[in-house]
């Protein structure tokens, strides 16, 4: 047995299928997945999610400062009683409660809140988050324009962070496992290669075209009420997933000039 298993035996944690519960069980990957994060003894790190700790065990090691938020009542208990003054224990759902400050994420994200988490996280100043989700979320963040995982999760991140596919885990690392293989990730905030006039155009424009992805994008566009007309609107009569994130927000310019 696992020292995952035995923990999931003596802690009497059922793990939940609709959280997303499946605990890593192979220690070499845990050590690989911190060290991606080249995590400093003075760095705030922050984990979303330690369920039975094989990271945060990891994170405690390796720095002074973290940060660790848990829903599940018994793993929090669990991971309380076995760091104790050594961490700061949130219990919440990290979706919802504020992020501390931080300088690197690190976080086993279950695919149902991977996105929610995702797009948060980037709201947040910090130098690098390395986060294990499932493959093909994984493919979605770095996808190339025009593939079909390129999706709204791809163009925002390719405008706000440098994101790397750095390690595939297979599911059999995992208890319980789970049917599909997941991926380490790395995530670096960066500036954008392009300007935008607005921010707040540039997402909503995101938003408003990949919600409706084979439509033309100024027929999504009029729908919304963000243009009265598709006059003067570049790639108005293509699709939102032939477009890179740079022409994307050539769009989105010329969106907001019509608006003001």
């Amino acid at each position: 047995m696992t020292d995952t298993g035995r923990l999931i035996r003596e802690t009497g944690v059922r793990p939940s299928r609709s959280r997303g519960q499946n605990f890593l069980t192979d220690g070499r990957i845990a050590d690989r997945h911190v060290g991606y994060a080249c995590i400093g003894p003075h760095d705030r790190v922050l984990e979303v999610g330690p369920g039975l700790g094989i990271l945060t065990q990891r994170l405690a090691e390796a720095t002074d400062s973290l940060t660790c938020i848990e829903l599940d009542d018994t793993l929090a208990d669990y991971i309380e009683k076995t760091y104790g003054d050594r961490i700061t224990l949130i219990r919440g759902d990290a979706v919802k409660v504020p992020f501390p400050e931080f300088d690197v994420f690190v976080s086993n994200l279950p695919y149902s809140v991977s996105t929610p988490i995702i797009f948060k996280l980037l709201e947040y100043d910090f130098r690098i988050a390395v986060v294990m989700v499932q493959k093909e979320f994984a493919e979605r963040m770095v996808a190339e324009t025009g593939s079909v995982d390129y999706s709204r999760l791809t163009v925002n991140l390719a405008y706000r962070a440098e994101c790397r596919m750095l390690e595939n885990v297979p599911s059999s690392r995992f208890n319980p496992r789970p049917k599909v293989d997941s991926c380490i990730v790395s995530i670096r905030p960066r500036k954008a290669d392009f300007e935008i006039r607005d921010e707040k155009t540039f997402f909503r424009v995101v938003d408003v075209c990949f919600e409706h992805r084979r439509k033309k994008i100024g027929t999504s566009l009029k729908a919304a009420g963000m243009i009265p007309s598709s006059e003067g609107i570049p790639f108005a009569d293509e699709r939102i997933e032939r477009l890179s994130p740079r022409q994307i927000g050539e769009l989105a310019d010329a969106v907001w000039s019509l608006r003001h």
